[in-house]
């Protein structure tokens, strides 16, 4: 049987790092069937810290939370995994209501670190977005091309810098940040992650 180590000193990288190797050995095995996970309530953490938003209460259909500006903020993310890479954000409901100003899209790899993000405004969405009869919503993709359209503001290092503080909230794992800061100088000069993160 394996020894379960004390979880209180590990940093949220670690544990989230932990949870990618746990689902993928689940799935392995014919446990789980997908890679779902905690990807919404990471997503709306860094960006509620990103961008100093105050948070709706889970219920609150329509948009996750409010700027500073009082602009209604809609959070949406995908996590590429080795099985599915795919860009589409999860189902906008409602979205001829216009009950969001902006969507905040983010894109994780495998190991929940921020690919990218953009924040969209709502024009964009609406024109960008597809609605699809079977699932009674909309489906949006986050293309490379949507950081190229006007209006759009590219979050992806302020999302990024929030990561990097909460590695170092606490627990140090020294070798990790340097990884971390590796991975973007990498990602910078060639716009792909490494295979071996």
């Amino acid at each position: 049987m394996i020894r379960v180590n004390d979880f209180t000193s590990a940093s949220n990288r670690e544990l989230l790092k932990l949870y990618t190797e746990l689902m993928s050995e689940l799935r392995s095995r014919g446990i789980v069937r997908t890679s779902n996970g905690p990807d919404a309530d990471v997503a709306e953490g860094l960006v509620a810290k990103a961008l100093s938003l105050t948070l709706n209460t889970a219920s609150t259909a329509g948009y996750d939370g409010i700027d500073p500006h009082g602009r209604k903020i809609e959070v949406k993310c995908r996590r590429l995994t080795r099985q599915n890479n795919s860009r589409q954000l999860s189902a906008i409901r409602n979205l001829e209501s216009a009950h969001f100003e902006f969507l905040a899209g983010v894109l994780f790899n495998e190991d929940f670190l921020v690919m990218k993000a953009a924040l969209i405004p709502f024009h964009v969405v609406k024109d960008h977005a597809v609605f699809v009869k079977h699932t009674n919503g909309w489906k949006f993709v986050l293309r490379d091309s949507i950081w190229t359209l006007p209006g759009v503001e590219d979050i992806t290092e302020r999302l990024q810098q929030v990561e990097l503080s909460s590695l170092t909230c606490g627990y140090l794992d020294s070798d990790l940040v340097y990884r971390w800061i590796g991975i973007n100088a990498y990602r910078k000069s060639t716009g792909r992650v490494p295979a071996e993160w």
